[in-house]
């Protein structure tokens, strides 16, 4: 496995970037959006392939979360969700709701050999 040295979640979503993660999304009315193709997941139709928590340097209760997902078309990509206590709720209520069958590290960059 190749040495991996990241810092930040733009490091890693750059990472997910080159593996073929390239799509974006939003939550809104407790749909996962696609900012691109504008396609509608409901939380079955989602997999969280691997997830990564950060804290803020300056003031650790910034929290946020990298979701790498793939939707049941085929769609890969990343979220990245604040959890810092003034964020917006409908991202992690999106998240709570994707079913625990569909959460696994198989896409986990640190966890995947080539």
């Amino acid at each position: 496995m190749e040495n991996i040295n990241l810092k930040s979640e733009k490091d890693y979503i750059k990472k997910y970037q080159e593996k073929g993660y390239t799509n974006s999304y939003r939550v809104a009315n407790a749909m996962l959006i696609d900012l691109e193709t504008k396609d509608e997941y409901k939380p079955t139709d989602v997999h969280i392939v691997a997830e990564h928590r950060f804290e803020g340097v300056s003031n650790p209760a910034d929290m946020s979360i990298l979701y790498v997902i793939e939707a049941k078309n085929g769609s890969k990509g990343t979220v990245l969700a604040n959890y810092s206590p003034a964020s917006d709720t409908s991202m992690g209520e999106f998240f709570n709701a994707v079913p625990k069958e569909n959460i696994s590290q198989k896409g986990n960059i640190f966890e995947v050999e080539e």
